[in-house]
Order: structure tokens, then sequence, then C-alpha cells
């Protein structure tokens, strides 16, 4: 039985194993405070004062409810914050506690969530001590727990503070990731790197500096008698159409040793019990692990989506002894087989492919970092947009990268839901770890196992990655040259530690608590061989486009992976998302405050973005054609890289750029923007990773299409190819009958511009590739021979027609000429359209379903439209 107890900001879960037994909800109100006697108090002595808090929550937050600070996110307040992250804070709770639980044998105290070094103590007596943001915290309290009146008093020091004497009194320092700007941190001390604690809080080139501390996660008091169970997992031993073996684990803490009975129950996806098992079980005092055997016959398997559907079966687990102290869990989860497939070539490569369910899957999406600065105001619904959205783009993978935390089971829930892969780093974000110090080592694998452990039931996890580019930053970037040069001992040492962690350490928890998950021990990387970054062998970060040498976008043609795990290019939110956020009259590409929101190249990096838009666009004449032409640069070039990877099939086996999503309102890899709104990008990716696809790539001259088909059953359709001036006139066609191959990539044809362009001037003729099945388009692609500013694009009249389609409302477009790029969005209000960033070929039309909270009319009336060439006759 588990009874909530809410109180004014604070949760506490009571986990009774014992009978259920009455319990009245604990009343309880978290307040903080800066710690007296802190050095900060002299500046900030209002901070000293008791006010409310929240929990789960953080100082910064609890900060902007008492009105102490200004928003973290509008304006450019930063700085002035930093000293948040210099304090020490107290934070205290008073709660009552029922005669039932205080008569159980055992009870514990459950930290989720303590950022980051964390002093606890009960009723004024010590309790434990924190420091790992990232694991689970218990404490017995059985015999410490009053009727009323209890005091939790939970004390954070600031972890640069209480690092940074002995980083700065180190002889050599070991390579961090983004120097402060602010002075709070010396730059060549950096303390991020040996704190366990979400990385980007010490500021991300998407993000800002805001080093937290607080109750991150709930606390809850469990108690029980008997016993309890701790934990229940599901081994598949084998797995097909016709027939599941399972080993389910069933995980005991038992008070003295007796003897019980131990059932176990199968519900599949329609809630009809599949299986039951029982058995006898002889329990010893202490932690123990039951094995029970499941057959299943004709089971239902877990697909990602596209494959099959998301079945998830219930394990219910009992363990009696027959007593009044029965035990009960249950757990929800997927079968499926995952493979992380690696055959050599005969080239000397080696793939890098995700094999489920003995399909092997072109993995599709992108990496996601943080939902929010501040990971408490991250609620379900915003879990659930992003991740449906993801879906909604054709996603099948996301990465959750490695600079973050691990998110909460809900994110794992609602992925197995929706049939998306997660691919899990471990939170190493970049730098180089002090894995030669034993007890940060082991507090990492503490870390791993408790993580492991809590997400292992989830079928969407199909690997566990060691760390975000570490390994290449040591190897690549100058971090273990240059150590070495400083001091060859240490650096040897440091390597070292750097294999123990990630290559022996992490590698074990996977392998004995992970369920037949795969490990990999670093992204990009081959796995600790010789080369961190290749293109034939594991994944691939790429970042020469956009990054350095900032190449041009036709760059990601000529190079080939055979997983692309990382590769990206920026554009602004969203304007509406910047309301309120950056001032009107600051809407200027050099303004203080759109600086601010611009970290890259810590804040100069409106002139990177500046330079791919000019390279096709030419020069924005304001914020708003900026914001526009930034969008749609990101779109085209986004797209470009990754139908080449879809065309590479199967030789390159996934594409997940970088980003999916944004952790404040601000400039960004992103594809979705902090509130949510679809970038250009987005509905691109809705586009480019669709199970059935026409890649026509041109590079140097030569335009080459190939038909993609990411479903397990081949297709028969039609491919066209017409070349026509930008006025809709047509200057030749051709159409084939073809049928595209399960699973596969089919080259159709390479043309050169001279075949298609004849005596046609580039700068007015274009190339319309399409997959048809029937009369319907399944897919298209609008090849350019020019740059857009050297293009003789028409200023077009784009006309528009609503109707009404049963409960949707449909916007009807047409032009009578070529219009690229066109971007329908509704002044002052918010609507939802299932498709935008469009080419709208001539005399063709285009028909999007919307979704908004107003009538007809007001959509009308609120209409905007604009094109590529409505920004070029500005120029």
């Amino acid at each position: 039985m588990k009874v909530w107890v809410w109180g004014v900001g604070l949760v506490l879960l009571l986990a009774l194993h014992a009978p259920p037994a009455a319990a009245a909800p604990l009343q309880a109100q978290w307040s903080f405070r800066l710690l007296p006697g802190n050095a900060q108090g002299k500046a900030h002595p209002e901070a000293a004062q008791w006010r409310p808090a929240s929990v789960p929550g953080a100082v910064h937050t609890d900060l902007l409810a008492a009105r102490r600070i200004p928003d973290p996110y509008a304006g450019a307040p930063e700085a002035g914050l930093q000293w948040i992250g210099l304090a020490d804070w107290e934070y205290q709770a008073r709660f009552d506690v029922d005669a039932a639980t205080r008569a159980r044998a055992h009870a514990e105290l459950v930290f989720e969530g303590l950022d980051t070094f964390a002093e606890v103590s009960l009723n004024d007596q010590p309790l434990l001590r924190a420091d790992n943001s990232h694991r689970t915290w218990r404490a017995p309290v059985q015999g410490r727990l009053r009727a009323s009146g209890n005091v939790l008093r939970v004390v954070f020091r600031s972890p640069i503070s209480t690092l940074l004497p002995s980083v700065q009194a180190m002889p050599h320092k070991i390579a961090g990731n983004y120097p402060s700007p602010y002075g709070d941190e010396p730059r060549e001390a950096m303390v991020g790197n040996f704190v366990r604690k979400p990385g980007y809080h010490f500021g991300w080139d998407w993000g800002p500096r805001y080093v937290t501390a607080g109750i991150w996660r709930p606390v809850r008091l469990e108690s029980w008698n008997a016993q309890r169970i701790t934990d229940v997992a599901v081994q598949t031993t084998a797995l097909d159409a016709q027939r599941a073996a399972l080993l389910v684990q069933v995980e005991v803490e038992a008070a003295a040793a007796r003897q019980a009975r131990v059932q176990v129950d199968m519900l599949d996806p329609d809630g009809r019990v599949a299986a039951t098992v029982e058995q006898p079980a002889a329990l010893r005092a202490g932690v123990q692990v039951l094995s029970v055997p499941v057959q299943l016959a004709q089971p239902r398997r877990w697909w990602p989506v596209g494959h099959g559907e998301q079945a998830r079966y219930t394990v219910r687990a009992r363990v009696d002894d027959g007593s009044r102290d029965a035990a009960e869990r249950s757990i929800r989860t997927g079968l499926r087989t995952v493979e992380l497939r690696r055959e050599d070539d005969a080239k000397g490569g080696q793939g890098f492919a995700f094999v489920i369910n003995g399909v092997p899957i072109f993995a599709k999406g992108a990496n996601v970092i943080p939902f929010d600065m501040f990971p408490a105001r991250v609620d379900l619904a915003r879990i659930r947009r992003e991740l449906t959205a993801a879906r909604d783009a054709n996603m099948n993978m996301l990465r959750n990268w490695g600079g973050g935390y691990y998110e909460d089971d809900a994110f794992f829930d609602i992925a197995d839901e929706l049939g998306l892969l997660v691919w899990q780093d471990f939170m190493f974000g970049g730098g180089m770890q002090p894995g030669y110090d034993p007890a940060f080592r082991a507090n990492v694998v503490a870390e791993a196992r408790d993580n492991v452990r809590r997400l292992r039931g989830h079928p969407s996890v199909v690997l566990w990655c060691g760390n975000n580019e570490e390994e290449t930053a040591w190897k690549d970037w100058g971090h273990g040259r240059d150590l070495k040069a400083a001091d060859p001992a240490f650096a040897a040492r440091v390597w070292q530690g750097y294999v123990d962690l990630f290559g022996n350490d992490l590698r074990r928890v996977v392998a004995e608590d992970g369920l037949g998950v795969p490990y990999w021990s670093s992204s990009p990387s081959n796995d600790l061989d010789t080369v961190a970054n290749d293109s034939t062998r594991g994944d691939k970060h790429y970042w020469q486009v956009w990054g350095n040498p900032a190449l041009p976008v036709q760059a990601y043609l000529r190079e080939t992976p055979r997983f692309m795990s990382e590769y990206g290019l920026q554009a602004w939110p969203v304007l509406r998302t910047l309301e309120g956020i950056i001032p009107a009259d600051e809407l200027r590409v050099d303004s203080d405050t759109v600086r601010a929101h611009q970290k890259f190249m810590a804040g100069e990096g409106n002139r990177r973005l500046l330079q791919y838009v000019e390279r096709e666009f030419g020069t924005p004449r304001d914020f708003p054609d900026f914001v526009y032409l930034s969008q749609v640069m990101q779109a085209e070039g986004i797209a470009l890289a990754a139908l080449h990877h879809r065309a590479s099939r199967p030789y390159t086996m996934g594409s997940l750029y970088w980003q999916l999503n944004d952790v404040w309102p601000g400039a960004s890899w992103s594809s979705i923007d902090y509130a949510g709104r679809w970038k250009a990008l987005h509905f691109h990716a809705k586009r480019f990773f669709a199970d059935h696809a026409v890649a026509a790539l041109r590079d140097e001259g030569v335009t080459r299409v190939s038909l993609l088909n990411d479903l397990q059953q081949p297709l028969k359709a039609q491919w066209r190819l017409r070349v026509m001036d930008v006025e809709g006139r047509q200057l030749s066609q051709q159409q084939h009958a073809v049928t595209v191959p399960a699973l596969s990539a089919l080259e159709v044809g390479r043309f050169t511009d001279a075949q298609l362009l004849g005596k046609a001037a580039p700068a007015r003729t274009v190339a319309v590739v399409e997959l048809l099945e029937g009369k319907r388009v399944l897919s298209r692609q609008v090849v350019y021979f020019a740059a857009a500013k050297d293009m003789q694009l028409p200023k077009v009249q784009i006309d528009s027609r609503w109707t009404q389609d049963g409960d949707a409302i449909v916007l009807e477009l047409r032009a009578a000429q070529l219009a690229r790029g066109v971007w329908v969005d509704f002044d002052g209000m918010d609507a939802t359209l299932d498709d935008n960033a469009i080419d709208l070929v001539p005399g063709e039309p285009v028909r999007i379903k919307v979704k908004a909270d107003a009538e007809l009319e007001t959509l009308r009336n609120a209409l905007r439209i604009r094109s590529v060439a409505d920004a070029m006759a500005l120029q």
C-alpha cells in the first residue's frame, strides 16, 4: 500500500508493505534560508530569513517564488545571480507520524535527489551525508520518529566553495568544460568534473550558468514489518513470435529467516492473466533474490514505433509467509530483444546497428538535453509534449545526453508507450573525470547501479553509454596531449582512471544489472579502440559543419558514418517564444539581451549563425528576418544530412541530430523551442524521417536520387522527376514504377546538372523529385541549382482557402509560382499545424490541418504567410 502525503511544498510517500493501515495525511511546511554565517550573507542579508520552500524544488525557484530574485530567464540577470551557487543553504520541515507507521519494525527516509553536498539530520541527530545528486539516499529511522513535531533539516554546501580549494591545489588540472565568465569560479580551476551533479548547471553552449542546490526529487518514508519486495525485474532468456521464456527476479528483504511462498502473475497488455506461477521460498534475514521462471505462448512483443505494437505486460509479485505481512509489488514492462550489431565488413570497417527482435532498425531521431535549468519544474505534460512531438516527427530513437540528469520514470514510461528507443548516457558530459580516485569511482558505481536498476524494466532503453565526448576530447581535442606535456605520470594516471571507470566499472554494472542491454564506453567512440571519432567504426559526432572549421552544409554529403549520433545547426526560437524574455526594443542581433541568450562562442554565436544564413540567403534586414532565415537554413541543412545518412543504409544505420529540445528560451540547435513550439526543422524532420521518403541530394553538380523504405514490407510505388522553372513551366518529366525492398535505401538514378538543366538557367530552374503511391505524393523534394541569394525567386502571391473537414479546420495554400520555405503562423495566437515550412510547387495545393482555441474567422484574420522570396525582397 502506498499513501501519498501532501503538505505545502512537501511530498512524503509512506510505502507500507504491511497490511493496509489507516494513515492520516502528513501536513508539513518546508522552509529555507541562506545558512547563517555564510560569506554571502553580508551582501544578501535578506536571504538569511526563513521563507516558504517547495520540495521537490531548487533554491533558485524558491528565491524566485519569494520575489527575492528576478526571473532567471527574462532579460540578462545571469551575472547577478551567481552568488547563489557560492552560498550554503538550509532547508527544514516539520511533520507528524501516525501510530501505525511508528509501530512497524522498520522505517527509513528515502531521498530520491539531493543536490548535492548535503548534511541531513532528523530531530537534531545526524542522519546522512550525501555527495551525489544522481543517487537515491536512504537512512533508517525506526525508533527515531515522534508522533508530532519531527524536524527534518538539510544543509546544502556550495559545490564551488567545497571543492575549489582542493582543485586549486592540484599542480596540474584535468580539463573541464565551460569556464564561468562571471568570476564565481576561476577559469583555470573548474570544479564541475569533480562533483556528481548535473554538468549543465555550470553552463553550456545552449544554456545559462545556474549552480543550483535543493531537494530536487521527492522524499518518502517507507515502513514495514516482516518482509518487503524491494525490486522486480524480468530477464528474457528466449523470445520470438511463438514463445517467451522469462525469469522474474523478485528481490525481497526479510527481517528474519522464515518459510514463504512467492507468486508471480503476468497480465497481458489487455489486462488478462497470461500466466501465474507459485513456488516455495526459504527466506533468510536480509536481502535475497527469488527467481521465478515464467513461460508465455504467442507473446506480444514490444516494438519501436513503425515496426509493430508497443505491447506491455504487468508483472505482479507477491511474497506471503502466512502472516498478515504479505508483500506485493507490480511493474509494467515490454518483451523485446536488443542487440548492438557490429559486423566487420570487407573494407576493414565495422557496422553499428541496433537490432530489435531480430530486425535491424535505422535509428532516426535527436539528442535530448534537460527540459529546464531547474528539473523540478518539469512536469509530466512537458515531457509528454516533447516526446509526442518526437514521435509525430517520425523519430524512433532519442539519445539522453550525458551532461544533464537521469530522467524521471515518467520519461521512460512515455517512451515505452510511444515506441521510442532510448540511448541512455551515464551522466558525464565532457572534459575528463578523476577516475583515478577510488572514492570517486565507488560513488559513480553506486550512482550507476541505482539508475540502471531503476530503469531496466523499460523496453525503450536499448543502450547504456559511459559518457559524452570524454574519449574524443582526450584523444582529439588536445586534453590528453596537453596534460602529457605538463605531467606525463599524472596524465597516465588520469587515462588509466578513465579506462577503469568507463571501460570496466560501468560495463560491469550494466552486465550485472542491465538485463542484457548493451554497453558502449563513450560517444563518439569505438568502445576504447584506438580512434575515438571514426567514420568507419563506432558512432560519430560531426561538427566540421557549424563547428570548426565551419564548412558549408554540403559537406554533410561527404561524411558517411556508421552511426551519426551528433550533428547540428543553430536557429533562434519562434519569435513568440521570446515575448517577455527579450524586450521589443532589444530585438537586434547585437543587443546585450540577445547576446545573453546566445551561449555559443560565449555570446558571439550570432556571428557564426549569420555566416551560415548569409551563405545561402544573404544578410537579413532585421531580427524577425534573421530568426526566420536561421530556421530555414537549419531545416534545409539538417534535412540534407539526415537524408544522406538514410540513403547510405545499410552502411549507415543511425542519424540523431543535435538537438530535440531547449532548456530555456534562447538560440540553440533544437528543433522544438523552450515553449514547445516547432521550429522549421521539426516540420522538415517529419518529412525526412518518414518511413517512406525520397532523398534527392545534389553535390558538386550531380543529383543522386534514392528511395527509402524503413518498414518490414516492400513498397510498390512510382517515382517521378520533373524539371521546371520558377514560374511553373515544365521543361522535362520522367516517371518510373519501382518496388522498394523492405528495410532499404534504393538508389534509382544519378543526374548531372547538364542532364537536368539542358540550356535552362540555374537561377530560374528547379527539379522536383517525388515518391508516389497511386496519385498520392508520399514524399517530395525540390532540388535547387543555386543559392537562394543567387536565384531569381519571384515575389509570390500565396492564395489561402479555409475548409472544414469533420472536426478539423483545413488551410489550403496554392501559388502560381514557386514559393520556397513557406511559413504559416498566426499573429498574436498559437495554433497547431500538421505541416509547415514547405516549398510550394506552382499550381499544386498543399492542405494543412489547423488546431486552435479560436473560431475560423479569428484564424483567418490572424493568418500570416511568408516565404524566402519575401525575405529576399528586403535585401
